[in-house]
């Protein structure tokens, strides 16, 4: 059987994964807008910035997300999420096995795994200890340009042969989102059509709507 955590079940609706930037202010504003549109999980992702600025800017949303109410989690960085106190960590297939997360991170960390269109990758991350699978990307995506694409019939057969929540990432907006969860997803992860907007708390409104 997984290791499945306690919040697992808690796993549904709006995935907000941040855009890199080394503007923190700015970066905080944009960050507590989509935290007071309700957003229900929100991954730190930095890809180039100093360590040192992503180790201060992780840990003042992790500030923030508490005052919210809503779990933070690294983007592959597992020894980031370990220092700050992190609720988990989202790791690709290049990354740290989701075992040693586990193990380091404990039993009641959130672990969300990449497992592209690939529903061998999924049925082994279960295996692993993760808490949700992620699969994507559906559209083109200005963050994984070069992700191949993955058909909607992935999340309802993951659905089918796995017993944890599945994400869909990868291009997603309020237009196209529909599709997706008809189709089984029960975490929509979205970064430019969240955090691009004027109105970054009604945007989410529109996508939380959806998801009801």
């Amino acid at each position: 059987m997984p290791n499945q955590t306690h919040l697992a079940p808690k796993l549904h609706g709006l995935y907000a994964i941040t855009p890199e930037t080394s503007d923190t202010g700015l970066l905080l504003s944009k960050t507590e807008a989509a935290l007071s549109g309700g957003i229900n999980l929100l991954q730190y992702r930095a890809k180039t910035l100093p360590a040192v600025q992503r180790k201060q800017q992780a840990a003042l949303l992790l500030k923030l997300c508490a005052d919210f109410n809503c779990p933070l989690i690294i983007n592959d960085d597992l020894s980031l999420a370990a220092e700050i106190g992190a609720h988990g960590v989202h790791l690709g297939q290049s990354d740290k096995q989701p075992e040693l997360a586990r193990a380091l991170l404990g039993p009641e960390a959130l672990i969300g795994i990449t497992c592209h269109d690939s529903l061998a990758l999924a049925k082994k991350a279960q295996q692993a200890g993760a808490s949700y699978l992620a699969f994507g990307a559906f559209y083109p995506s200005a963050s994984k340009p070069l992700a191949e694409p993955a058909p909607l019939s992935i999340l309802s057969q993951a659905k089918q042969a796995c017993d944890l929540p599945v994400v869909a990432i990868g291009g997603i907006t309020s237009h196209n989102a529909k599709a997706l969860i008809d189709a089984g997803a029960d975490m929509l992860a979205v970064i430019n059509d969240l955090f691009t907007r004027d109105d970054i708390q009604a945007q989410c409104s529109r996508f939380q709507a959806l998801l009801q």
